[in-house]
């Protein structure tokens, strides 16, 4: 599942494209994707200018002028690709092949750029648990992002934010950080991977370290600005790129060669002097790589 610095990723290759542009019209090739598209879904998008693209925790929004908003969800394995003009090739270096098989384009905005001439943004999912939804009050009213907490970037989440959200939970920390109602978009490699740099085991009570004590103060504080550091470092990466996963110009991310922990199983801890070595467990169907020896 691409997580929050993939979609943010996807966001700013479009962003260029997309925002600013006529929606000449959109060419649905099938009639669902994990949810049937809304009734006249093309019909009510044509014409249409869109004035800005946006992402919330792990979605994709698109605000067109007149409304209805678009909130779209990449899934396992959605992307899209750019064309422009006549030329249908995918600028980008590939590392890992991706699905071109026009099986899987299964949505095409046709658009009409600002600056005149033609492009394309294709949707592209071979697993189709990607989807696409119509927002008719704006995208922040829709269900999909109801209840959602705070972004996991800029200032706003700070150590006092942390231990007001975790005050009082027993469930495991790692449980509580991936919960979306704490902290909208934090998925299961960057948790991993700030757990890691804070020093904290995945595994202790969430509330442990939201008491009013000094060091829970210290605790939550260097969670807090590891959690931002991490999601950071990824987004100017361009993401993990999994192996569904790709940039909008068909490239991969590299943010997967510095993981600390995640996936590194057997392997000696990073942290100068900890002499540990990585562990792999399962929480909630989930797999957790973190140090014992350093993470408590």
């Amino acid at each position: 599942m691409p997580e929050l610095p993939e979609v943010e990723t996807v966001r700013r290759g479009l962003q260029p494209v997309m925002e600013g542009a006529r929606i000449a019209s959109v060419e649905l090739r099938r009639g669902d994707l994990r949810f049937p598209f809304p009734e006249r879904f093309a019909e009510r998008l044509a014409g249409k200018r869109i004035a800005g693209l946006g992402r919330r925790a792990k979605y994709l929004l698109l605000d067109v002028e007149g409304g209805p908003a678009v909130v779209c969800h990449l899934g396992m394995s959605g992307s899209f690709r750019i064309e422009s003009g006549d030329d249908a090739s995918v600028p980008g270096i590939f590392h890992h092949e991706r699905s071109k098989a026009a099986a899987h384009d299964h949505v095409v905005f046709h658009l009409e750029p600002p600056e005149g001439g033609a492009a394309r943004v294709i949707y592209n999912d071979p697993r189709r648990f990607g989807f696409m939804l119509l927002a008719e009050d704006g995208a922040a009213g829709h269900p999909m992002l109801a209840g959602l907490g705070p972004e996991p970037t800029g200032n706003a989440l700070d150590g006092a934010l942390l231990r007001e959200l975790l005050h009082g939970r027993i469930a495991p920390l790692k449980a509580a950080l991936l919960d979306q109602r704490t902290i909208a978009g934090l998925g299961n490699i960057y948790v991993c991977e700030a757990l890691w740099r804070a020093g904290l085991s995945p595994l202790r009570e969430a509330g442990s370290i939201a008491g009013r004590g000094k060091k829970a103060a210290v605790r939550t504080d260097t969670l807090a600005d590891a959690i931002r550091a991490v999601i950071a470092e990824a987004i100017e990466a361009g993401g993990s790129s999994l192996r569904d996963h790709i940039q909008t110009d068909g490239s991969l991310g590299y943010f997967q060669h510095s993981f600390s922990v995640y996936d590194r199983e057997g392997e000696p801890c990073r942290r100068p002097g900890c002499g540990g070595h990585v562990e792999r467990v399962v929480q909630s169907g989930r797999s957790t790589f973190y140090c014992r020896s350093c993470q408590k």
